[in-house]
């Protein structure tokens, strides 16, 4: 695959970081862009507008995919310029690719956390939708599905969009780096399908509920795959230890959160006239 980890590691860290794709793609669902494709893009008002639904989801999904080829590029960009600074800086150490990968784990990981301050941009921007009534059926969808499939063009749902382009840079393979684009933008695009049974504007409100309820599972989920592979990498790197680590790392951090956050809720439920009578 690349040049840092050997032929036992690479197929646990492909399988990571193509997870890692798999969940920021499908989280993509719950942005405002990803849910108004869901309205705008369904049988009953593709049929509306004359258009044969199918058609449309397909030439959405095959611009999502081209969407994810051009991100596939850039983290296939990345690959060499970490392969040259690496060789030449830091003598291609397994160690250093490993050490950062977990670093650029837990980063994402603290970005999503509901709980932490912290965010990376999210890049709030929207498709145009007057598309939709001004362009023709495979310029408006394939135009829509580039948009999210390159991942930056509008929301940023999960920290773990970053994180996928970073494993695959760090991958040092261009050509995996590319298949990493490919299996987002395709996991991405094909969120659009969700509205397949969307025949009817009440299917299609209750689609939405169901989404609206999964929203914060989807979150959770992301979350939960940052910290496997936090954890998978941290072993794969420096053994059982690392891996050990970095769970008594990530076991802290959540235990001081929760604390933070009983603190917080007393806090808010103490009586008004407690402060006085301690005064």
């Amino acid at each position: 695959m690349g040049v840092f980890f050997d032929a036992a590691a690479q197929p646990v860290y492909i399988f990571l970081t193509l997870m890692v794709a798999g969940v920021a793609g499908a989280r993509g669902v719950w942005s405002p862009c990803g849910l108004s494709m869901i309205s705008a893009i369904n049988p009953f008002t593709e049929r509306a507008r004359g258009h044969r639904y199918w058609l449309t989801a397909i030439w959405f999904i095959a611009g999502s995919v081209v969407g994810g080829a051009l991100l596939g590029g850039l983290a296939s960009a990345g690959t060499l310029l970490w392969s040259a600074l690496s060789w030449s800086a830091l003598g291609g150490s397994v160690i250093i690719a490993g050490g950062v990968a977990v670093i650029c784990c837990l980063v994402a990981l603290a970005s999503d956390a509901p709980a932490l301050s912290f965010r990376l941009p999210n890049h709030p921007r929207q498709v145009n939708e007057h598309w939709l009534g001004r362009y023709r059926r495979w310029v408006y969808a394939a135009g829509f599905g580039a948009q999210i499939g390159v991942g930056f063009a509008t929301y940023i749902m999960t920290a773990a969009t970053y994180l996928m382009v970073a494993l695959a840079a760090l991958s040092g393979s261009p050509a995996f780096a590319l298949v990493v684009g490919l299996v987002f933008g395709l996991v991405r695009g094909s969120a659009v399908l969700l509205s397949l049974g969307a025949t009817h504007p009440a299917a299609l409100r209750a689609l939405h509920a169901r989404l609206d309820h999964l929203g914060p599972w989807s979150l959770t989920g992301a979350m939960l795959v940052e910290a496997i592979t936090a954890v998978s990498l941290g072993a794969l790197t420096f053994g059982w230890p690392g891996g050990l680590l970095v769970i008594c790392a990530l076991g802290a951090a959540g235990l001081r959160l929760h604390r933070k956050g009983l603190a917080l809720s007393r806090e808010q439920h103490r009586p008004e006239w407690a402060g006085s009578v301690e005064k």
